[in-house]
């Protein structure tokens, strides 16, 4: 399995430019790298507390930072974007690093860019149906249609990312394409179907071996269960209830927290050993070659997101990797 990070790009607090926190952004890459982890996604979002709104400038500086770990968008809102520039900028991202770029192309779960780019929110499904499908032509043969820089890679990995829709898991399955599956709330299990759909479709499609599987979710680590639960859940308090008042959500209160921290829950924040042991579980569900999780949810200061990496990296992966050698 591959084990990664995905982050959003939060400003940590009112004392944290956007400048600095871009910076401690890299830093976090180049630690991912240094510890051998696998994958690091960068979103994509245009509002004031995100300070990512071009994953592409961000993973292309990461690029000159780090040596073997892979850079993804996490995702591009392919819907309000151009894929030709998409393309291009990824496969400027993929020279610069050597052949390690990837595009997770998703609708976004904001909807800021639609209005900031011009389009209707009406046509949020037809965008990005007509713009993956154009996107896939360009990375087949880039430069028969005048799309340059060529990438290293022979053609650009792309990814859907996908909320929880059986018609979007069929769709990328049928394309051959590998699904990354956001689990942020709820029971996992419940998610299992999506999993099985877009295996069934690829099959159906002629993809065999299907296209893999990612699960992407929250998490934080520490060295201790309670340490971890204590300084998570107000930075996590804090931003799900400033985006729930947005969208109608209920307050986050501790026991539901608590609850999403169990091993049958969605969030992965606990000691290493907990956080291992719940990948685990989750595989024996999935059968996923790839798990992302995402640290900086809410105000976490970057000493704690670096120690979180730090953990993931050193003791987390390894047990993870161990209890998965030999494993189809």
């Amino acid at each position: 399995m591959e084990l990664g990070i995905y982050t959003f790009g939060e400003l940590t607090d009112d004392a944290t430019t956007p400048a600095e926190r871009l910076r401690d952004l890299i830093e976090e890459i180049e630690l991912a790298d240094q510890l051998g982890l696998d994958v690091f996604g960068v979103g994509e979002h245009h509002r004031p507390d995100f300070v990512v709104s071009s994953p592409a400038v961000v993973l292309a500086a990461a690029a000159e930072r780090t040596k073997t770990i892979r850079l993804t968008s996490a995702v591009s809102v392919l819907s309000s974007d151009d894929p030709i520039r998409v393309h291009q900028q990824f496969a400027t991202v993929d020279l610069l690093s050597n052949g390690r770029a990837e595009i997770m192309a998703g609708r976004g779960s904001f909807i800021e860019s639609f209005p900031l780019f011009g389009y209707d929110l009406r046509d949020y499904d037809q965008l990005f149906d007509e713009k993956l499908m154009q996107l896939l032509d360009i990375r087949t043969h880039p430069a028969e249609l005048g799309v340059y820089p060529v990438p290293k890679q022979p053609m650009l990995p792309v990814w859907v990312a996908v909320g929880g829709t059986p018609e979007s898991a069929a769709r990328a399955g049928s394309l051959g394409l590998p699904m990354a599956l956001a689990i942020i709330g709820g029971m996992p299990e419940r998610f299992a179907p999506f999993a099985e759909i877009h295996r069934e479709a690829a099959l159906e499609a002629g993809f065999d071996p299907p296209p893999p599987l990612s699960i992407n979710s929250h998490g934080f680590i520490a060295e201790t269960s309670q340490a971890a639960a204590d300084e998570a859940y107000p930075a996590v308090k804090l931003t799900m209830d400033r985006i729930g008042r947005e969208r109608g959500w209920p307050p986050l209160e501790r026991p539901s927290f608590e609850a999403s921290r169990t091993l049958r829950g969605a969030a992965f924040v606990g000691s290493p050993q907990e956080v291992a042991e719940k990948i685990l579980f989750q595989h024996e569900i999935f059968r996923h070659r790839r798990f992302l999780v995402q640290f900086s949810v809410g105000t976490l200061p970057h000493r704690s997101i670096m120690r979180s990496i730090e953990l993931f990296g050193t003791e987390v992966a390894p047990a993870v990797r161990k209890a998965l050698a030999g494993h189809t």
